[in-house]
């Protein structure tokens, strides 16, 4: 069945997905223009460069327009008290779609309850981001040819890293898949995520030691420690305790990907002609095709 909206990664079917792989291929050398005259409203109450950018720009090679606000936090109606529901009825009104950013888990799904129009969860709290999560998961293919029959090493903040919580539900729908979370004692994934894993055959392992994961592992999922999602004790307890840098990278097979759905800070410090020359540095790259796929992601839901 169609989808409507996109709030979570668990609405994804395998068929769904390799139907948007499929159209996110076509759309790099294509010039056509399925979305003109249709309108993105870019709903952001959170800050972020790559997801509202590349919604943008992927609406615009649609042949679209956008109307956007990059802090409804605070230049929007919201500051007068106007709720996230109210707020969506609105817009809802002036565009064809809209991708939603906000810092309260579940806001997506709020919005898209009162919604005439497709609601795209573009983060919402530590909850899940799925077009992030269907990124990774087109360039985990583009990089090994594959789905199934991975390794993938999941490092840092996994208890508030949503992109690691919607990257697992997808995962969960393919073979032979196992994931070793490392993180701090304080930060490690959360049960529910654990559960889902366990119902749904993918074998998983909690590990501290990150260097004994490296050669294992087809993909290392890097991530930061989110500082704005906890308390200064908190984070001082676990910045810095896992990092890539020049003496451990050389640890990943020639084969495996350096995975992070950026930004990325200390927790990577590779030298510049490495991340330009090193086809193991795949984080730009995976950068660059969120466009392609939330170009899909645009198409399949307005066409």
């Amino acid at each position: 069945m169609k989808l409507n909206h996109l709030v979570e990664s668990q609405q994804l079917s395998v068929e769904i997905i390799l139907s948007l792989f499929k159209r996110a291929d076509e759309f790099r050398d294509s010039a056509d223009k399925p979305l003109t005259g249709k309108i993105l409203a870019a709903l952001f109450y959170e800050p972020s460069t790559r997801t509202r950018l590349s919604f943008e720009s992927a609406m615009m090679k649609l042949g679209g327009n956008v109307i956007s606000t990059e802090n409804a936090k605070e230049f929007s109606s919201a500051v007068k008290g106007e709720s996230l529901i109210d707020t969506t009825r609105i817009i809802s009104a002036y565009a064809d779609i809209i991708v939603i950013r906000h810092f309260e888990t579940g806001a997506a799904k709020q919005a898209a309850a009162v919604s005439p129009v497709p609601i795209i969860n573009g983060g919402d709290g530590s909850g899940q981001h799925p077009t992030q999560a269907l990124l990774d998961l087109y360039t985990i293919r583009k990089e090994t040819g594959r789905l199934d029959n991975l390794t993938i090493a999941m490092v840092g903040d996994l208890k508030n890293g949503r992109t690691v919580r919607s990257l697992c539900y997808l995962l969960g729908k393919f073979k032979n898949i196992k994931i070793i979370f490392v993180s701090p004692e304080n930060l490690s994934i959360k049960d529910d995520i654990k559960d889902y894993l366990m119902r749904h055959d993918v074998q998983y392992e909690e590990q501290t030691d990150l260097n004994k994961c490296l050669p294992l592992a087809d993909i290392v999922y890097m991530t930061r420690i989110q500082k704005e999602q906890m308390t200064a004790g908190e984070y001082n307890k676990a910045a810095g305790i896992y990092k890539i840098a020049e003496e451990n990278f050389k640890l990943l097979k020639s084969s495996a990907r350096l995975l992070h759905p950026l930004p990325h800070v200390e927790e990577i410090n590779l030298p510049l002609k490495t991340e330009q020359t090193d086809e193991r540095v795949a984080y730009f790259r995976q950068a660059e095709n969120g466009l392609y796929a939330r170009m899909a992601l645009l198409a399949y839901l307005l066409e």
